[in-house]
């Protein structure tokens, strides 16, 4: 547990630096025409972007959020509120000094972006649902939990990051293990780290043992059910085999955050589309519907897999760690979001966006248009 939150208050000059760049190239959101029609002569329907309102923001540990959610908000022309966790509670006050100062300095109303720092301010906070329009939770399944339970208000995100990848057997060895070291080590503490590792037993004795050699080299514990277990006591030295451990039902249901990684065999079937079937049905009943990935040279199985998971970013041959708003080139982001109505997935500024619906016209009533009234309606698309 110390090591996660450890892990996960470190704050890299470059994330900060990405963060700041981002921004700086992220594009022009607020006032945004995305439908235009015309639905008579004088009689124009639009369909323009603007922001939600007003934003509260509950994390925890990691600080550089306060800079995200900033500027982004300012960005997308939102309100902010902003609650950290106590972990990070120094490196919050001296960001949000830094914030302020800044902002004195422009146009944007300094009491547009706000920063709570007692926790008895929480519950007061998610009972305002008539002056707050989102909550952000990003933190602990605890957290966000917590959170929606608390509130009337709409919330965005996830409770969980059960990642997984599916190694089909006809993918690139090397390309495995690379992906697979990738997704679990380049940020154990993160949500888009990958937690179970679904292989097709025709793999088990020529891809599995390379990625689970590269895996157990670099301090990771491999939860194995019986058919990978016997292939890799097979293949592995005895001193990897040796602390090989036998996967439980549960670890198929655990977000780790940690150096361990669940493994379980896809059975061999009369066909390629079969075997995709089955390990896109373990998906869809284990998985947190965030982020999941196949490994094959197969266009059709890759399409296959891709259409059937259901989840918020699908991927093909890459790390689910690419599940990121600046990766995606949104600048930053406020979270991935789960959800299945407005933004899914890393959550940047477009998802920051409602819209409104605008007509001009010259007189125009609906009687106009109803038997006898003289005129059609033309609903010609004008973008």
């Amino acid at each position: 547990m110390i090591e996660t939150i450890t892990c996960t208050m470190r704050s890299h000059q470059w994330r900060t630096c990405t963060v700041v760049q981002g921004f700086l190239a992220s594009y022009k959101v607020v006032g945004k025409v995305s439908l235009k029609t015309k639905l008579d002569d004088d009689l124009i329907l639009e369909r323009k972007s603007c922001p939600i309102g007003v934003l509260l923001i509950i994390f925890e540990a990691r600080p550089e959020v306060i800079a995200n959610i900033t500027s982004l908000a300012i960005k997308s022309g939102n309100a902010a509120i902003l609650k950290g966790g106590k972990e990070s509670t120094e490196s919050f006050k001296a960001i949000s000094t830094v914030i302020s100062k800044a902002l004195a300095t422009t146009e944007v109303p300094n009491s547009s972006i706000q920063l709570v720092i007692t926790r008895e301010s929480i519950s007061d906070l998610l009972a305002l649902d008539k002056y707050i329009d989102l909550v952000i939770p990003r933190g602990s399944n605890e957290l966000v939990r917590s959170v929606k339970s608390k509130t009337s208000i709409p919330v965005l995100g996830h409770a969980d990051g059960l990642c997984s990848i599916y190694i089909h057997a006809d993918a690139d060895t090397a390309m495995a293990v690379k992906v697979v070291v990738d997704a679990k080590l380049g940020y154990p503490a993160a949500c888009n780290s990958v937690e179970t590792l679904l292989v097709d037993e025709r793999g088990l004795e020529t891809i599995l043992p390379r990625v689970a050699s590269a895996l157990l080299e670099k301090g990771v514990s491999l939860r194995c059910d019986s058919p990978s277990k016997a292939a890799l006591k097979r293949s592995l030295p005895k001193t990897q085999a040796a602390i090989l451990q036998d996967a439980s039902d549960t670890d198929y249901d655990t977000e780790f955050l940690d150096l361990i990684l669940a493994i379980k065999t896809i059975p061999t079937t009369s066909s390629p589309a079969a075997s995709v079937d089955l390990a896109t049905a373990h998906i869809n009943s284990h998985s947190s519907k965030h982020t999941d990935a196949i490994l094959t040279s197969s266009e059709a199985v890759a399409n296959r897999f891709l259409d059937r998971v259901d989840s918020a970013c699908v991927f093909w041959n890459t790390s689910t760690r690419m599940a990121d708003g600046m990766r995606f080139g949104f600048g930053t982001e406020v979270g991935i979001s789960t959800n299945k109505i407005h933004a899914r997935g890393p959550v940047g500024l477009e998802g920051l966006m409602i819209y409104r619906y605008r007509i001009k016209g010259k007189g125009q009533v609906a009687q106009d248009y109803s038997e006898g009234g003289g005129r059609s309606w033309k609903h010609e698309r004008l973008m």
